[in-house]
């Protein structure tokens, strides 16, 4: 049997090779590269396609929670094992949503680590003893997703998105001071502490991003009042006024949906397989990343999801990948008025 691979990811040099050392004096398993930040672990992973990834989180140019579910996106069958200082059981939670196989702390035995490569590698979870009775404790109750405002619901979305404070106002055009004060009755509405448990808790719970298709448009003036199931509809595109654009005229086809945004394929995955959305319309052209391969990952998550294809540029070839990747259809974007949409989702609800 072929050793399993290993890549070493953590700033610290003198970390680094203690940790080596264990792992190379463990039989059927190599090191094959180390990683000391975020864009070296990148170019290792794509370099090596190792079995495994031994990580210490706090690395430089490396967010936690954002970068792990990128990682577990692109690789869905690595093993992950996070080796930390940090001992809060939030964080440890929320890294375990993420996508890691397990969570040693670094002032355990070495035996332990021995073994904890060795469960996390052969497919099971690992949490170092000392977690243990912090995970098991009862759980915050769920925030209730109708109690958040829409201006709450933006927030989240711009938290969740690795925004500061400074930022944050820019972008809803507030003072940093007001920003600070919706995010203090943000924190007691989830019942968190602070804006990595913010965070976690949505990665948790991310049915708190929904927005109704009625609280998308600006008037609920000569919307239509045909009921309707509550569905939940996922829209991916990178580009965010088109997003916007997109959850109004869909909120006035179908007032009574639950929309999401996602603006890259990590995004996408991650929401649709929480959620498993009745519907959900992808652009072809997802900036950087494809959105064929999207709807393929969508389809293996969350198979009895529709996928509608989208994109201002109709091209033959784009069609023809779309329905290959199990799409429904593919829709030119200048052609997804109210009435369309409304047809569209009217179809895939009967």
């Amino acid at each position: 049997m072929a050793a399993a691979r290993i890549i070493l990811a953590d700033d610290h040099a003198i970390v680094r090779a203690g940790i080596r050392k264990v792992v190379e004096e463990m039989p059927g398993v190599d090191v094959v590269a180390e990683a000391v930040d975020g864009p070296t672990l990148f170019l290792q992973m794509d370099a090596h396609q190792p079995d495994g990834l031994l990580i210490d989180i706090t690395m430089p140019d490396f967010n936690p929670i954002k970068d792990i579910q990128h990682v577990r996106a692109l690789y869905p069958h690595l093993k992950i094992l996070v080796v930390s200082a940090y001992d809060d059981d939030v964080y440890v939670q929320g890294l375990l949503g993420a996508g890691v196989n397990g969570y040693h702390l670094k002032d355990q035995p070495l035996s332990d680590l021995k073994l904890a490569v060795e469960r996390v590698l052969a497919g099971e979870r690992w949490i170092s003893s000392p977690l243990i009775s912090k995970l098991v404790t009862p759980p915050r109750p769920i925030s209730n997703a109708n109690s958040l405002t829409t201006r709450q619901r933006d927030l989240l979305h711009l938290l969740h998105n690795g925004l500061d404070n400074l930022h944050i106002a820019h972008e809803m055009g507030l003072s940093v001071k007001t920003v600070e004060n919706h995010l203090t009755r943000l924190y007691k509405t989830l019942n968190v502490q602070s804006r990595l448990e913010a965070v976690n808790h949505v990665n948790q719970h991310p049915e708190l991003l929904g927005v109704h298709g009625y609280d998308a448009i600006q008037s609920r003036e000569n919307t239509p009042t045909g009921a309707g199931r509550k569905i939940a509809i996922l829209l991916v595109d990178d580009n965010a006024s088109y997003l916007k654009q997109l959850q109004r005229t869909l909120g006035k086809a179908y007032p009574h949906a639950v929309l999401y945004e996602a603006d890259s394929l990590v995004r996408a995955v991650h929401l649709a397989e929480t959620l498993k959305p009745l519907l959900v319309f992808v652009d072809v052209v997802l900036g950087d990343e494809d959105g064929i391969r999207c709807a393929r990952r969508i389809k293996n998550v969350s198979p009895t999801s529709r996928i509608i294809m989208i994109s201002a540029y109709p091209d033959r070839e784009f069609h023809r990948l779309s329905l290959e990747s199990g799409a429904l259809a593919f829709l030119d974007k200048k052609d997804l008025d109210a009435v369309t949409l409304k047809h569209v989702v009217d179809d895939i609800v009967r």
